[in-house]
């Protein structure tokens, strides 16, 4: 579509282990600070800053699972920073909303079956299927903010949230909704969430986020949100909004290899990469970083450094690679989003923030890492600054985001 619309973001939003905010994701990351800690001997990304009564009343935080809490939170703040505080400045039925989860009401279920077990299934709460069902981030927002459009959840592993930004960018580009609240929600930091994914082996022994070095042996799972107001671009400068950045481009396959093991050769997430700069309409040489989905594991990371060279050609060696899950460990369903929100703000603030804990090189891992300290972000090509911003997940769902800064 030559002549599709463009969607611009106009607010942005978050909840991380680095704190209750957006503007701490960037700034903290980018000053080498990790927000990993370790609770009872289990490392972890803690929204320890955290607070539901500094935010909710007593009774809707009762009503919502900590992933749903965390979801409203984050699109509080990017709806305020977007300027709808006052309401939104669009028909309620031409505004939609894509909230992600990669598995939805941990805290509940997990809550719901001790009570289960200790009391007898007639003492379960009415509540627990409202508050653990996945799109209930997506219901709660939709009634707090009143939005009419389109509305619903998206659940594909570690892909949840680069699907759902991806998606809501083609609402707005299809003219299916002028405005699109996009983002993503997790909290798995349970006993049952910590046990399921040691048992697999997929969590590091060492208990740290190293992506991309030699000795990454597992992911420090991590929680928290992120949101992006999206807006038709017209329609945006018409009412006079602050445009910070631009979903310019959406790419998405499947490996169709293995349900927990990327497929090695690279080239379904490569074709990913090569779709949302295709979209966007843009050549590897006009990039000028890669948020990755960088994950720390052994095979992640080495298949997501082929995907980038295939995709990118000889680009790939002069185009800064950094993780976020270095700082925040991986937020599963919503580590897309928050990772989105963090390339907007690389981008306008021109500083690529780092990949932490890289201390040993793996000789078959090539790129540039942007180890442990943050640089100067150099603009390629013309225009605003673009960035490519990956996620792969369980299941072989390969998502990859062209996301531009202000000009």
């Amino acid at each position: 579509m030559a002549d599709k619309r463009r969607a611009v973001i106009t607010g942005i939003g978050a909840v991380t282990p680095l704190g209750v905010g957006a503007r701490y994701l960037h700034e903290r990351w980018a000053r080498g600070i990790s927000g990993v800690s370790v609770r009872d001997g289990q490392a972890g990304g803690y929204c320890d800053a955290y607070d539901p009564a500094e935010h909710l009343s007593v009774k809707e935080a009762r009503r919502l699972d900590r992933f749903a809490q965390f979801a409203v939170i984050a699109a509080d703040e990017a709806i305020g920073d977007a300027g709808w505080s006052d309401g939104s400045p669009y028909d309620p039925m031409r505004v939609g909303l894509v909230m992600a989860t990669g598995i939805g009401g941990f805290t509940t279920v997990q809550a719901n079956l001790d009570v289960m077990r200790e009391k007898g299934p007639t003492r379960i709460s009415p509540l627990g299927i409202p508050m653990y069902m996945p799109n209930a981030a997506a219901a709660a927002v939709s009634m707090r903010h009143g939005i009419q459009g389109q509305s619903f959840a998206v659940a594909s592993a570690c892909a949840s949230s680069g699907h759902a930004i991806g998606l809501a960018a083609r609402m707005i580009q299809y003219g299916d909704a002028d405005a699109v609240i996009a983002g993503g929600a997790e909290a798995t930091l349970t006993d049952f969430g910590f046990g399921s994914f040691n048992t697999m082996s997929a969590l590091s022994k060492i208990g740290i986020s190293c992506p991309f070095d030699a000795r990454r042996d597992g992911f420090i799972m991590g929680e928290g949100a992120g949101v992006l107001v999206l807006e038709e671009y017209e329609q945006a400068l018409a009412r006079g909004a602050t445009i910070i950045g631009e979903v310019a481009g959406y790419g998405s396959t499947s490996d169709a290899h293995h349900l927990t093991a990327p497929e090695p050769t690279g080239r379904p997430a490569a074709q990913a990469i090569k779709l949302a700069l295709d979209d966007a309409g843009l050549t590897p040489g006009e990039v000028s970083y890669v948020n990755a989905h960088g994950t720390s594991t052994e095979l992640n990371d080495a298949a997501e450094t082929v995907a980038l060279k295939l995709a990118l050609g000889e680009h790939a060696y002069r185009i800064p690679v950094s993780s976020t899950k270095s700082a925040t460990g991986h937020l599963l369903g919503a580590a897309g989003a928050i990772e989105a929100v963090a390339t907007v703000q690389a981008l306008n603030a021109r500083v690529v923030p780092p990949t932490l804990n890289y201390e040993v090189p793996d000789p078959e891992l090539d790129l540039d890492y942007v180890p442990n300290n943050a640089r100067e972000l150099v603009v390629a090509g013309e225009g605003a600054p673009a960035a490519i911003s990956n996620s792969f997940a369980f299941g072989g769902h390969n998502v990859s985001l062209v996301i531009r800064g202000r000009g």
